[in-house]
């Protein structure tokens, strides 16, 4: 059952509002005052705020001030509710990193569907990839990183398209709106390795931008992707402006380099069972759901290899031997993952 913090110095609408969201099997904790708000949004950890703005003792922009700069509740979604009808209120309060704003009198409905909403997108976050499930789960950062990506040149890439290529000088931060990519690594014969998987909702060409060099690799759309294109100058704004954005980048990075050290030893000592079954997972992982038992990779074989770093046809061996073993299945060109537990029980 969800818990929902509900401050308001009004006792009828406290009461009534309680009654509602009880009703619709929320469990519901009261404070009647900002103050009180704060002490028990760090005792109770709700998993979500409803605040009124005009109390006594700490207004309710304090109160979401007082939640932003605590570690235990600075993620907690938070939802003004207030008689204050001006644009500018409004504005004021999303800026502070509000997620939602009811203005009084409201209908249990308009309170309801305002409630479903927050959470049904907490939960989009939860079950997105790590890099962007951490963006948007700062509260302080997210108002700024919806606006930041929203509204931008958008260019259409096709399958195969390079999106920008190793050796050159970023003036550009990518955001894919829809598609999937891949980054690259070449050898000089020619031999493709694929570096990383990158999905909808996940920024790309960030790593140079951040060490102030040039692309270490090449970007190139898996399919048909629309990507925004945000300028070098704003990314660098914005990192300048958002101490908590520039942090979350960072901690990206930090785990990006962790990853790649972890690549380089798979490839370095796996076998070519091992690394055929990672290569499976990984993609599985990118781009599957997480507790999903089975799931149809569409990316083909020779991608497949190139994130495995093996040749081509002994990824093909490999696969026939895995679904003998009854590991995943091959129909019609498609490779779906029938036993994740047995996969992942080859790389132990």
């Amino acid at each position: 059952m969800k818990k929902i913090l509900l401050v308001e110095d009004n006792a009828t609408i406290r009461n009534n509002t309680r009654e509602i969201l009880e009703l619709s099997n929320y469990s519901v904790i009261t404070a009647e005052n900002g103050k009180t708000a704060i002490a028990r949004a760090i005792e109770e950890k709700p998993d979500l705020i409803i605040c009124d703005i005009m109390m006594p003792e700490l207004d309710g922009y304090a109160v979401l001030h007082a939640i932003l700069r605590n570690d235990e509740t600075k993620n907690t979604p938070f939802i003004f509710l207030s008689a204050k009808t001006d644009n500018t209120d409004i504005r004021k309060g999303m800026e502070l990193g509000a997620d939602d704003y009811i203005t009084k009198p409201f209908t249990g409905t308009e309170l309801l569907n305002a409630v479903d909403i927050r959470f049904k997108k907490q939960q989009m976050l939860c079950e997105q990839p790590w890099p962007q499930r951490l963006l948007r789960h700062s509260a302080t950062a997210g108002t700024t990183l919806v606006q930041f990506t929203a509204g931008r040149n958008i260019n259409k890439y096709k399958r195969k398209q390079v999106i920008y290529e190793k050796g050159n000088h970023p003036n550009r931060l990518y955001y894919i709106l829809k598609g999937k990519v891949k980054t690259v690594q070449m050898n000089e014969e020619g031999k493709e390795l694929v570096t990383d998987l990158f999905n909808t909702n996940d920024f790309v060409g960030h790593i140079a931008l951040l060490e102030e060099s040039v692309y270490r690799d090449t970007a190139v759309a898996l399919e048909e992707s629309e990507i925004a294109v945000i300028p070098k100058e704003d990314f660098d704004n914005l990192l300048h402006d958002n101490p908590d954005v520039a942090k979350l980048f960072i901690q990206i990075l930090a785990k990006n380099i962790a990853a790649k050290e972890k690549q380089l030893l798979r490839l370095a000592y796996n076998s070519l069972r091992k690394k055929v079954a990672d290569a499976l997972l990984m993609v599985k992982e990118k781009y599957g759901e997480k507790e999903a038992e089975q799931f149809t990779i569409t990316i083909n074989r020779e991608n497949l290899a190139h994130i495995a770093g093996t040749a081509t046809e002994s990824m093909i061996r490999t696969l026939a031997e895995f679904k003998q073993e009854r590991m995943i299945d091959l129909e019609e060109g498609k490779i779906t993952i029938i036993n994740t537990k047995k996969l992942t029980a080859l790389l132990n």
